[in-house]
């Protein structure tokens, strides 16, 4: 399972575990900015990974570069980017780990492009010969947000990219 963050894999880890699946976390998230929000993040799962004595694999790389150079004057677009850097690492690794499947922590967010999400997993399911468990999460974001706080984790206030914490802050005011 790839995971964006601690508080959006509450949910579906410990839904997929009350269903007996074994879960292997993978934490790939180059988008995140600035440094200091990833650094928070990561911690932040790892905190998760302790309490809950989970199974994680990371791809620690703090990617801003590349994912400005990719997105730069394609805004529109880089969301799009995004989940497949992310989701394709996480179907490479799947195969990798000989996994029945994959998916992510990302499908349980109402602020994510759902049906996006879906596509870009279903094309790499494709493309990795690799199940995605296309799993809409959804209904239990405030749940797990709640189990979240409650375990102290850090919680974030946007996505992660640049662009999303730009939107986050000037929400309700003059964007450029």
């Amino acid at each position: 399972m790839h995971i964006c963050c601690s508080n959006c894999a509450v949910y579906p880890v410990s839904t997929l575990k009350d269903r007996g699946i074994n879960i292997t976390g993978f934490w790939f998230n180059p988008n995140i900015h600035p440094f200091t929000e990833y650094k928070n993040r990561l911690a932040s799962l790892k905190t998760l990974e302790r309490l809950w004595l989970m199974e994680l694999e990371y791809k620690d790389e703090y990617g801003l570069t590349e994912f400005v150079r990719n997105v730069a004057g394609k805004e529109s677009g880089r969301c799009e980017y995004c989940y497949t850097v992310r989701l394709e690492e996480t179907a490479k690794k799947a195969k990798e780990l000989n996994a029945d499947a994959f998916t992510s922590s990302l499908l349980v967010s109402p602020y994510q492009k759902f049906n996006l999400l879906m596509d870009i997993g279903k094309m790499l399911e494709g493309k990795y010969s690799v199940e995605f468990m296309a799993e809409d999460f959804r209904s239990g974001f405030r749940k797990g947000r709640s189990e979240a706080k409650e375990l102290g984790l850090y919680s974030q206030k946007y996505c992660g990219c640049i662009y999303s914490e730009m939107e986050r802050y000037l929400s309700g005011k003059q964007k450029s």
